[in-house]
């Protein structure tokens, strides 16, 4: 007869766990990333032009003005809203330009949720949507 307590842990922390809310947000940023590096790749795009979507992360300049701006502006420029828009403006219009950097804002945005990068609240630097 075996005992649950003497059974090896996988030593998996529950947030990196599919079971666990958090390691599914990851999965799901993940797959982003992966997707709209395919569709960027598909619509013509060159890969080395998906290294653009790290200079978002310039944003974290605002945090010398203070957490309250430098979440702000962080949270302006990684939240899926406005590339999602681009993407979809720049499909509609057949403006090429405007679906490739939408794609790429949108494979930055999945690479930082699978890294567990999340959108940042206005106290520390360090609290995000992802913290557990």
């Amino acid at each position: 007869m075996t005992n649950a307590a003497a059974r090896p842990s996988r030593h998996v922390p529950a947030r990196l766990s599919l079971q666990h809310p958090l390691g599914l947000l990851r999965v799901e940023g993940l797959a982003l990333c992966i997707l709209s590096a395919a569709a960027f790749l598909h619509e013509g795009g060159h890969w080395g032009y998906l290294f653009l979507g790290f200079l978002a992360d310039l944003t974290f300049v605002g945090y010398v003005a203070g957490p309250r701006v430098g979440a702000a502006l962080y949270n302006a420029v990684h939240s899926t809203v406005l590339p999602i828009a681009l993407t979809a403006a720049g499909l509609l219009l057949n403006q090429p330009l405007a679906t490739l950097s939408g794609l790429v804002m949108l494979a930055h945005i999945g690479f930082d949720r699978a890294a567990g990068y999340g959108l940042k609240f206005p106290d520390a630097f360090g609290h995000t949507h992802l913290d557990a």
